[in-house]
């Protein structure tokens, strides 16, 4: 018997999906343990190995691989835990990161302190040599500027060094001595260059990924060391496979050579694996989890990508990821009343400790888990399948302190933080969707995460949906994700060219370079010959046009672009910017700026079942049981039959009022809602 398995770490819970060799899926859940995540990945396995009745050593020695979505980059960032780093510039230079893009947010609030840049000022080196846009050496790099740069950082006490020259992604031979020098003065010192992290023509963005993938080098190899050394003593003995932000997976050892491709990867699987459920279709992925309410979207059958990923409020990530906006609204968001007796519901979390007050490990304060245990939908004796019970009372206590301050009863107060955690969430579909110009009701919505399906039924409700999918693997929609998602590898390279002089010679030699370095990525990574593929894109914009976007094309077999082929990526581009913008001005000439090659390994998993016969008859199983559950359409808490979710077979369904519990989430249907289950167990729901 051999196992694949997909672990994703999330605030809360950290979820693990094993699939047998008959392609069923059992998911099991462990608390996380930060800052320790990989006990919290270890305990999730223990867990696993339990369900199959098998020891630990023997569970692992039978699993192939184990794809893993990671928080441990996207934590570090967050909390400030990154490595000291220093950054070596361009001399005349140094402030890069200080000025970012020039846009000031919020330019008309004169308390709005300027942003510290990522990396202080007293930690940025200068150093003489300069290369132009053409790559010719305009002035030798001073080499004595360089030692005496690092000298300076190693006497601040850095942990890292970036270094991001002056159109070094044209001509990379400065930065190449820099860190030949580097290794000279400083052996051992990570170091991070910019013409290898983030290789485009904008310096602010190349330098802040610079940075940021310096900074994370000793806390991603340590975590990766960690972890693959706590595996090997377990037993496991298969492939290990790390996600990265662009919706794929990477072997370590390419994740510890470019540790921000870990950065946000674990809710980019949950895109991946909602594609999966529903292909060919326009999807709105919404994903609860413990302590943020993270959206995707789907178009055609692609996942939206997008090169304005935020780390902080003030700094980019750099690099393009996949689109995935979050807001804090999770099963632990505190709900709080302010000075002004208005309820609020996050973004601060109880996160897995102390957890929310119900847990019984601490916690206090009133969370969205709680409310929905006092409004009933939630069962304090079923929570994960009876593996945790919850205190109803501790949650009545946390509950009743905000009722108290609200002037409401306990039912009233806990409907209120349902409803404020809905309309935060709701405000985080709209915002990628009918912000972007498109309405959420012509998209499916998709849920992940084990809190979404308490609430889906009243966003739906509220933004006139008039259907959604819950799948069964909800609750580890990111770690199913990892096991159908493909290994993904991308190089980009400048050439710069246009439509009125296309510079076939010059493109081409750049194009041959990618396409090398993705067929070597992938004999290294063994990815079988009838498994392989190569994507590519490039990076085009309008003549005066400040800002570039991808485009994707269809490489020519020998991947060689001939005369033939300038028409097609012309017509690519106009009728990629008409998706993005709506417009498109095809009497102008186009710039194309960059070029990339995403290198694919295919996982080839088993196509998804077909949805349910939207008209076929409903047949609905006998309820296990009934509670008192609160309808907001009513205003007071009714008797709500409960279905086991193993009782429903394909095509079986119920219409609402009507509770489903399945071993990881909770499905809430409101009245006149009727689900549908498919051949994999999703609930397919009718508004």
């Amino acid at each position: 018997m051999t196992f694949r398995i997909g672990i994703d770490i999330g605030g809360t819970f950290t979820d693990c999906v094993v699939q047998t060799p008959d392609g069923a899926m059992v998911i099991v859940k462990a608390p996380s343990t930060p800052p320790a995540f990989a006990t919290g990945f270890m305990n999730a396995l223990s867990r696993a190995a339990e369900r199959f009745e098998l020891p630990l050593a023997d569970f692992l020695g039978r699993a192939s691989v184990i794809v893993h979505g990671t928080t441990v980059s996207t934590n570090a960032l967050v909390t400030g835990r990154t490595a000291p780093t220093g950054l070596i510039a361009t001399k005349g230079h140094p402030d890069v990161l200080t000025l970012r893009e020039a846009p000031r947010k919020q330019a008309w609030n004169w308390r709005l302190d300027y942003p510290d840049p990522f990396v202080p000022q007293n930690r940025t080196c200068e150093v003489g040599g300069r290369i132009d846009s053409l790559g010719n050496e305009v002035e030798p790099l001073s080499e004595d500027d360089v030692r005496a740069a690092v000298r300076r950082l190693r006497q601040a006490g850095v942990e890292a060094i970036a270094v991001s020259l002056l159109w070094s992604f044209v001509n990379p031979a400065h930065e190449r001595r820099v860190a030949e020098i580097i290794e000279q003065e400083w052996p051992g010192v990570p170091v991070s260059l910019g013409h290898r992290v983030n290789p485009i023509p904008r310096e602010y963005r190349r330098t802040i990924a610079t940075a940021i993938d310096a900074s994370l080098r000793p806390v991603v190899n340590g975590y990766v060391e960690d972890l693959s050394k706590a595996l090997a003593a377990a037993g496991f003995t298969g492939r290990l496979l790390i996600a990265n932000c662009g919706g794929g997976m990477m072997p370590p050892d390419e994740i510890v050579a470019s540790p921000i491709q870990s950065v946000m990867s674990g809710p980019t699987l949950a895109p991946v694996a909602a594609r999966h459920a529903a292909p060919g279709q326009d999807v709105v992925v919404a994903d609860m989890g413990g302590t943020t309410f993270d959206v995707a979207a789907i178009r055609g059958g692609q996942i939206l990508v997008t090169a304005e990923a935020m780390i902080y409020e003030h700094d980019m990530l750099g690099l393009p990821k996949v689109d995935v906006r979050s807001v804090g609204a999770g099963g632990g968001s505190i709900a709080w009343v302010d000075d002004g007796g208005l309820l609020h519901v996050g973004p601060q979390s109880a996160g897995a400790r102390p957890g929310p007050a119900c847990y019984g490990t601490g916690g206090t304060e009133a969370t969205v888990t709680d409310a929905n245990v006092v409004l009933g939908i939630i069962d304090p004796d079923f929570f994960l399948g009876g593996s945790i019970l919850l205190d109803r009372a501790l949650a009545e206590q946390a509950v009743g302190r905000i009722a108290a301050r609200l002037g409401l009863d306990l039912v009233a107060a806990a409907h209120a933080i349902h409803a404020v955690s809905n309309h935060n969430m709701i405000g985080a579909i709209e915002n990628i969707t009918v912000s972007e110009g498109l309405n959420p009701r012509d998209s499916l919505i998709v849920t992940g995460g084990g809190a979404t399906g308490c609430h889906i039924a009243g966003m739906a409700e509220a933004l006139g949906l008039p259907r959604f999918m819950v799948p069964r693997l909800s609750a580890g929609l990111s770690a199913f994700g990892g096991l159908v998602s493909d290994l993904r590898w991308q190089a980009a390279t400048s050439a710069y060219s246009d439509s009125e002089g296309f510079a076939f010679d010059r493109v081409n030699a750049a194009l041959a370079v990618l396409v090398g370095r993705c067929r070597d990525f992938l004999e290294r990574s063994a990815v079988p010959e009838a498994d392989r593929a190569i994507e590519a894109s490039f990076m085009g914009r309008y003549q005066f046009q400040s800002w570039e976007i991808e485009v994707p094309f269809e490489l020519p077999a020998d991947g060689v672009l001939a005369e033939a082929d300038l028409p097609r990526l012309v017509a690519a581009f106009h009728a990629t910017h008409r998706r993005i913008y709506g417009i498109a001005d095809e009497g102008n000439m186009v710039e194309f700026v960059a070029w990339k090659a995403t290198a694919v390994g295919r996982t080839r998993p088993r196509a998804a079942a077909p949805a349910p016969d939207a008209d076929g008859p409903v047949r609905t199983p006998a309820p296990k049981s009934s509670r008192l559950v609160y309808l907001p359409s009513a205003g007071w808490q009714e008797s709500v039959p409960v279905y086991a979710g193993a009782s429903f077979g394909v095509g079986g369904g119920v219409t609402g009022p009507a509770i489903i519990e399945e071993e990881t989430t909770t499905l809430f249907l409101l009245p006149g809602m009727t689900a549908r289950v498919d051949g994999d167990g999703n609930y397919w729901v009718a508004c």
